[in-house]
């Protein structure tokens, strides 16, 4: 018998329960993995909360891990016991073993460990499809990244600057101003001080960013758009400050002819292609060491409880790890 963290309603962290579960024997096209560490991302409060509605109850959360396949069932090429495996965007990692899609795991090279490849895999899957498929960035493109400080926000700074674009982090505080010039950002915009868009006005000469990557939803969602060039997007792919309300087509038209996107990583790994396209080239970079990843938080898995509510109250920085 192993453990979970297994949720039976939606609600806060206090229903988040440790407990036992069977996992069972691989079937056809699955693994077995012995988890060694497991991704800690906002999709997973918005689960836990009830924004993102979960398709039947009690359930496992958690959406991303790394490990080791300890068993495959029939019609498995992917992958062979004992090889170092990670994978993202499947449900029910908050467990010490697992079954999954074998066609959902990429082998590890050597030289990323499994803490990193833990915290990197979901928040780096993210940034690919944002830098690379949401907003193709050029050299010289002017950007502006909200969250700077955040998982997917140090990320985004330092491969958008290995692209060749100047990066414009906006951050909560003096301290994740620093993190995030130290990863990347040539500028940083503080949002409680300053205003963004005028700020990236002085920045840009006037002319504003090419794109905005906002993972912050309604207390930004203008912000962003008052500082895109014109012919300018928005990728609005989160909602740490809840949901973007509803609005009319009609105000992206004075602002410069805008384009608003609501892209997720699910639609970007839904086929094998896809998944390890964007893979080869994140495990490139973090491997030629463009991209660091940032671990700044480990927990129990026992106590994910306390890993939520420190992420919700946005007392973290980079990613955080729970560890079987």
């Amino acid at each position: 018998m192993t453990h979970a963290i297994r949720i039976y309603e939606p609600g806060g962290a206090g229903n988040l329960r440790w407990e036992s579960v069977d996992v069972g024997d691989p079937d056809v096209g699955q693994a077995r993995i012995r988890q060694s560490a497991v991704g800690l991302n906002f999709i997973d409060i918005y689960m836990r909360s009830g924004l993102y509605p979960l398709p039947s109850l009690p359930a496992i959360l958690g959406m991303e891990s790394a490990g080791v396949v300890e068993s495959i069932g029939p019609d498995v090429d992917e992958v062979a016991v004992g090889d170092r495996v990670a994978y993202c965007m499947v449900p029910g990692a908050y467990a010490e073993e697992r079954l999954v899609s074998a066609e959902k795991l990429l082998k590890l090279p050597d030289d990323i460990d499994d803490k990193t490849a833990a915290a990197m895999m979901l928040k780096g899957l993210t940034a690919h499809y944002l830098l690379f498929r949401s907003y193709a960035v050029k050299p010289g493109d002017r950007i502006l990244v909200m969250a700077a400080a955040g998982g997917v926000g140090l990320i985004l700074c330092q491969w958008g600057r290995h692209l060749g674009a100047e990066v414009i982090g906006c951050v909560g505080s003096e301290s994740k101003a620093e993190l995030a010039k130290a990863n990347g950002a040539h500028h940083v915009i503080l949002y409680d001080q300053e205003s963004i868009p005028e700020r990236v006005r002085e920045i840009t000469d006037g002319r504003g960013v090419a794109v905005s990557y906002d993972s912050v939803g309604q207390a930004t969602f203008e912000a962003s758009l008052d500082s895109l060039q014109p012919f300018g997007v928005l990728v609005t792919y989160g909602n740490a400050s809840g949901p973007v309300e509803p609005f009319s087509p009609a105000i992206l038209a004075p602002r410069g002819s805008l384009y608003v996107t609501r892209p997720t990583l699910a639609t970007h790994t839904a086929t094998r292609e896809l998944l390890t396209e964007g893979a080869e080239r994140l495990f490139k970079v973090v491997s030629d060491g463009a991209v660091g990843i940032a671990v700044h938080q480990t927990y129990a898995l026992s106590d994910t409880a306390t890993a939520h509510r420190d992420l919700e109250s946005r007392a973290t920085t980079g990613a955080s790890v729970l560890i079987p």
